[in-house]
């Protein structure tokens, strides 16, 4: 019992390490679920705004959040912001002019620029 007890308790110590592949590939699938939270947070928050004009900043402030948990949060904005626009450009028909300037806020935000 013992035993298993020291086992368990190394395999924790080993799995916590940085230099561990899976603890690795773990934080970037967890960043990545956070920054997709961060999106959703800021598109519920530009609804409730419901201020015209200031969709920018909502699109600067999501992809600002999820970049700053790492590198799977930024990935995730990139996915997410990529997918909307490519959306809003086909569906909804807002033009190229609007998806350009969104992508434009969305890079913004996730390279650390103010929202």
């Amino acid at each position: 019992m013992q035993l298993s007890t020291c086992l368990v308790l190394l395999s924790l110590a080993v799995c916590a390490s940085a230099e561990n592949p899976f603890y690795a590939a773990g934080k970037f699938v967890w960043d990545a679920v956070g920054g997709a939270g961060d999106m959703l947070r800021a598109y519920r928050d530009m609804r409730e705004a419901n201020y015209v004009g200031a969709d920018k900043y909502f699109h600067a402030r999501g992809n600002y959040d999820a970049a700053q948990r790492g590198p799977g949060g930024a990935w995730a904005a990139k996915v997410i912001s990529d997918a909307r626009e490519r959306w809003q450009s086909d569906v909804s028909g807002r033009g190229a002019a609007d998806t350009a300037a969104d992508q434009e806020a969305n890079a913004w935000g996730r390279n650390g620029g103010d929202p």
